[in-house]
Order: C-alpha cells, then structure tokens, then sequence
C-alpha cells in the first residue's frame, strides 16, 4: 500500500503569501483575520513539513530565502489554481468578466452600462481594462473586446462596430475648416502609435506627419481628453466619439469618416459558457450593435 503524503496548509500557504507580500507578520496576521502567533506557527507548520527555513527574520525585517521563494511560488500559483476552479464550478457566485482598452470602456461601454443594469438587475458585470495595444485575453476573463484589423470568421466573435477614424478637436478651437488649416494645430495621439494620423492625412491629401506640431501622450485617452481641453486636435474612432460629440464636448471641424476595414469585436473564452449570465449579456451586446446600425455577428 503506498505511504500516504501529507500536503501543507492552504492557510499556511496563504499565511506564507501575506508574509511576503507585506514583509510583516503583523499586518498579515490583520489582513488574514487571526493573532500574530497564529500566522508565526502556520510557517512554523510549513516549514516543518518541508524541512527547511522559510523566512529568515530579523528584529526590523522578515525575508524569504531561496526555498521560501520556491514556495511562495507555488503557492501562489496553487491559490490561483483553486479559484479558478471555484469559478467554473460556481460561476453564479461571481461577476461575468470583461476585458478590454480602457478608451473603449470609458468611451464607449461606460455611457451604456445603465441601460444593461436596468435590463439585468441581477447580472453583475466586472469591466477590466488595460492600456496596452493589444488586449490580451486573460485566464479568469469571459469575453474580451479587441480590435480587428480585418473581420474575424471565429463563432465565438461578435462584431461591434467598424473602425471610422475622424478628426475630433474642441468646439472654440479654430479656425479650422479643411486640411491647409490643420498644420496651424498639434496632432495629439498615443506616443507608440501613429499609425491612425498616418492613414487618414494620405485618405485627405494631408501632409507628411513629420510636417505637423505633434503632443504625444501614454494614452489615446489622455490624447482624446487633451483635445476637448483645447490642446489640439486628435483622430478616433467615430464610434468611439460619439458620446463626447453629442455632449458638445467635441467636434468634428471636418472631413469624412475614413473606414478602414477593421473592426471592434467582442470574443468569448471557452470557458463562458459554462457562466449563467453569458446568454444574456450577449443578447444585449447584439441589442448594441443592432441599435447602432454597425457591426455584424461573425
């Protein structure tokens, strides 16, 4: 018969986590809701059952060694396991996940998420965000929403709304009514991505980008708030622009919307199905994208 093997303590485990996170057994015994002598035999407890120091600890200081930062490690990653287990198996407990840019969250998202609480009182909706270009699925999401250069034939993607760059600038800020006007101003954009001013002064017969005064930000929000203070003038999305424009927050001084062929979609982790609210908050996005005239379900 084989030996039977002990595993450590889950709350050891988490003991270990606070530790090391906070660098003190106070404030980890106050986090984890237990005394100080509590949390110092819980790493007593693990240590003993790996047999070899955890944390070297001093009178001012408490650090891991090198076996206690192997064990952080999977611990972290033994929790992390768990929880997403937890997940799957009750995902009624817990909100249905949202990935995205944080310019499409405030933009675009943020000005309809009354009107699905309304509809869905009982849906709990959690909308993560990232400044990053690329929005990169991650492995507790349901759905993500990213940009496409071209549509997408994957069933688990629903088209949004095609991408439309247009020039967008605060209301008192001119003159500026054609493209000879526009070198007066600073283009405001992302630092890294330049690509958007690129494609729409070629579409215009614009000038060479490195003709033109630039302010560039961290973020396309940043760029897109600068332009309603009056700073300059950036390009977005129409789509993206709406709800400022009808705010008379800004403007479009002129041009035509230039289509790109890409497009705004909404994709599902495997996983989503398996979560009692997926139906439903998918039939609303498709509500979205009928009620805004664009878009297409891939």
């Amino acid at each position: 018969m084989d030996k039977v093997r002990h595993v450590p303590s889950l709350q050891g485990l988490q003991a270990l986590i606070e530790v090391a996170e906070s660098g003190s057994f106070t404030l980890a015994a106050q986090t984890l809701c237990l005394t100080q002598s509590a949390i110092s035999r819980k790493i007593q407890q693990l240590e003993a059952h790996f047999g070899v120091t955890l944390l070297a600890r001093t009178s001012r200081s408490v650090r891991l060694t090198v076996e206690g930062e192997q064990v952080l490690a999977s611990a972290r990653s033994m929790l992390e396991q768990l929880k997403l287990l937890e997940d799957r198996l009750s995902p009624q407990k817990r909100p249905f996940r949202i990935r995205m840019h944080v310019s499409l969250a405030v933009r675009w998202l943020l000005p309809k998420l009354s009107d699905f609480y309304l509809q869905h009182p009982d849906i709990a909706l959690s909308i993560e965000t990232v400044a990053t270009e690329i929005v990169e699925p991650a492995s507790d999401s349901d759905a993500y929403i990213l940009y496409l250069p071209r549509p997408s034939t994957d069933p688990a993607c629903m088209a949004l709304f095609d991408e439309a760059l247009v020039p967008v600038c605060a209301p008192d800020l001119g003159p500026l009514t054609s493209m000879a006007d526009l070198v007066c101003f600073a283009l405001l954009h992302r630092s890294a991505d330049q690509q958007a001013w690129i494609d729409w002064l070629a579409a215009n017969d614009g000038k060479p980008l490195h003709s033109y005064r630039h302010i560039p930000f961290n973020l396309d929000e940043l760029a897109l708030d600068a332009a309603a203070r009056g700073l300059g003038v950036a390009v977005t999305d129409m789509t993206l622009a709406a709800e400022s424009i009808q705010r008379g927050v800004l403007v479009i001084p002129f041009g035509e919307p230039l289509k790109t062929g890409g497009n705004y979609s909404l994709c599902l982790q495997p996983a989503a199905a398996s979560h009692p609210a997926c139906a439903a908050v998918l039939q609303w996005f498709a509500r979205q994208v009928e009620q805004g005239g664009a878009g297409r379900t891939c």
